[in-house]
């Protein structure tokens, strides 16, 4: 092996060693990029459940205040007994109509 071959292995390993180096560096700038995009799409997800949470909270008070006007009618007591039977069977989503 001539100093021409050590000399041309050398530039080789050494390209070999530059081109590892760069993609390393192209590699770590993407994995930041995602890291931040997937910071974002959680923060998204956590302010949108946050409203989903407020706005069910909001209907479960609307429904009570009708369960409330309904069942403090006079006339409304078989309803009161219909919406407390449907809680006991666990089909308190489910309607009855008659």
């Amino acid at each position: 092996m001539s100093i021409g071959d050590v000399m041309a292995l050398a530039c080789l390993l050494l390209a070999i060693v530059a081109g590892l180096a760069i993609l390393s560096g192209i590699y770590k700038q993407r994995l930041a990029h995602l890291e931040r995009k997937l910071e974002i799409t959680a923060g998204a997800a956590a302010e949108k459940a946050a409203q989903y949470a407020t706005h069910n909270s909001e209907l479960e008070n609307r429904v009570r205040v009708l369960e409330r006007i309904i069942t403090d009618e006079g006339h409304g007591r078989g309803i009161a007994l219909e919406i407390e039977a449907l809680r006991k069977d666990g089909r308190a989503s489910e309607v009855t109509t008659q």
